[in-house]
This record gives structure tokens, C-alpha cells and sequence, in this order.
């Protein structure tokens, strides 16, 4: 049976999680979210991914949920589904990776919950990003109330949501949507480099800074807390170590190095 996640490494640093079901559009049914639980679960145990790279196979990202597999649910199968989802919304969310999502194509529904779980987004100019929730009589899911949010304003989030016209990759790109847009037929391999970029930088320090923006101090003095708390752990770890050593030899840090080494 054809697997319908395809894991690969384009780089040592680097997973990529591809959706493969393309006589669907690669719509995400109960077998998709499980093999994204099932892989994520595995690339946890794998102290060399540092960054991962989400998309789909035969140039289109998703058409979102599989229809067909959410009609005619009772209240405990629908509450069922709701927390396999969420099962992979965490799974992406603490994975710790740096994730970057190429939309190619089409990205509907839950596909873009699924992107903005990410951290960098790719688009292309014929890149088509809809919000079809309201129009199914759903609200949306995939946590993408909250990760809108952290890119758009209210306002804006509430436009997308609301309208029923697709978002083209240009437009995504101009309201924050999307972090680049490039060719559409160099999204993946710009995925891929940004993803290999991320991977160099340092995991720890970038793993505080993602949770510190990703949830905000309520005050100034909150933040100074947590700024005790995590520069105390960054100024004497292993990190900082290699990043001063590069700064005084005027050379390129090599977080990647340090990291195969206290793994051996």
C-alpha cells in the first residue's frame, strides 16, 4: 500500500514531510494526520533534524480536509476527529524544529492551518489559499484562529475568513501571509534552502526566541523574567560558547558542528 506521507532528508539538517495522495489533491483524511503524527514521532528521536519542510507531492500543497470522512459524524466522532487533528497540531508545534511550509498550488482549509504552524511560509504567484470553512458551515480549526492572528490583524484575519475569493501568493506575501514568494516552480527548493538555513542556526536560542514570540509576556517585567531565564541558560551553554569563539576568530559559527559533537 502507497504510503500517504512521504518522509525524505533534502539535507543531513533537514526532514521534509510530504502529503501523497494526488488522485485527492493530497486532502488530509485520518491516515494523512496519522502518518504526520507517526513521522513527527521519529524525527523526535533524531537529534540531527534540526528544521523540517511541510508540503505536498505533484505541485499542490492540499486541498485541505477530505470531505467525504467528516459528513455524517455523531457528536463523539466529530469530537474524536477534532482531538487526532489537534494530536498533530501539537505534534508539529513541539516538535521544536524550525518548520518551513511550500505552498505550491492549491492550500485550502486545513492545509493552511496545517503551514502556519510553521515558521516561514513559501508561495508562489499562482499559489491559490482559501479559507472555505464558512462556506461548509464549519468554523476554523487547526488552531489557525491563533496563528492568523500572529501574522495578520484582526481586521485582515477576519477578511480571509470571511471572503470567499482565493488569496494569491502575491497577496499573501503582501499582508504577512506568506514570508516569500518566488517562481512557481522553485517554491519546494526555496523551501528547502530556508529550511537549511534555519537548521545552522542555534537550537537552543532559537527555541526560547520562537516561545517567547509565539507567547507573548503580558508585561515588560514578565519579559525581563524570562530574559534572566534564558540568557542565564544561553550565556553558559555550548551555543554562545561556539558563537564568541567564531565572533573573535572572524569566522562563520558552526552551531551544526557543536551539536554532531555532543552527540557523540
Amino acid at each position: 500500500m502507497e504510503q500517504v506521507v512521504l518522509l525524505d532528508r533534502p539535507s543531513p539538517s533537514v526532514a521534509r514531510l510530504r502529503i501523497n495522495r494526488p488522485a485527492k489533491r493530497n486532502a488530509i483524511d485520518h491516515a494523512v494526520r496519522q502518518g504526520f503524527i507517526d513521522a513527527l514521532g521519529g524525527l523526535r528521536g533524531d537529534p540531527s533534524v534540526r528544521a523540517l519542510v511541510l508540503g505536498g507531492v505533484d505541485g499542490v500543497f492540499s486541498a485541505g480536509g477530505d470531505l467525504p470522512t467528516m459528513a455524517n459524524l455523531d457528536h463523539a466522532q466529530a469530537e474524536a476527529r477534532m482531538r487526532h487533528v489537534h494530536a498533530v497540531c501539537r505534534a508539529l508545534a513541539e516538535s521544536g524544529l524550525s518548520i518551513v511550509s511550500a505552498l505550491e498550488g492549491v492550500v485550502a482549509g486545513a492545509a493552511v492551518g496545517m503551514a502556519l504552524l510553521g515558521d516561514h511560509i513559501v508561495a508562489g504567484r499562482r499559489t491559490q489559499i482559501l479559507f472555505p470553512f464558512l462556506r461548509l458551515g464549519l468554523a476554523p480549526d487547526w488552531g489557525q484562529l491563533f496563528t492568523l492572528r500572529q501574522r495578520v490583524s484582526k481586521v485582515t484575519a477576519w477578511r480571509l475568513v470571511t471572503s470567499p475569493a482565493a488569496v494569491s501568493g502575491e497577496q499573501a506575501f503582501t499582508i504577512g501571509l506568506a514570508d516569500q514568494l518566488v517562481a512557481d516552480d522553485d517554491i519546494m527548493n526555496a523551501a528547502i534552502i530556508e529550511a537549511l538555513r534555519l537548521s545552522q542556526l542555534p537550537i537552543e536560542a532559537l527555541r526560547r526566541t520562537r516561545e517567547r514570540l509565539t507567547d507573548p509576556s503580558r508585561s515588560l517585567e514578565d519579559e525581563l523574567a524570562r530574559e534572566v531565564r534564558d540568557q542565564a541558560v544561553c550565556l553558559t551553554g555550548s551555543e554562545f560558547a561556539e558563537g564568541y569563539a567564531a565572533f573573535m576568530a572572524k569566522r562563520a559559527p558552526d552551531f551544526l558542528g557543536i551539536a554532531a559533537k555532543e552527540r557523540a
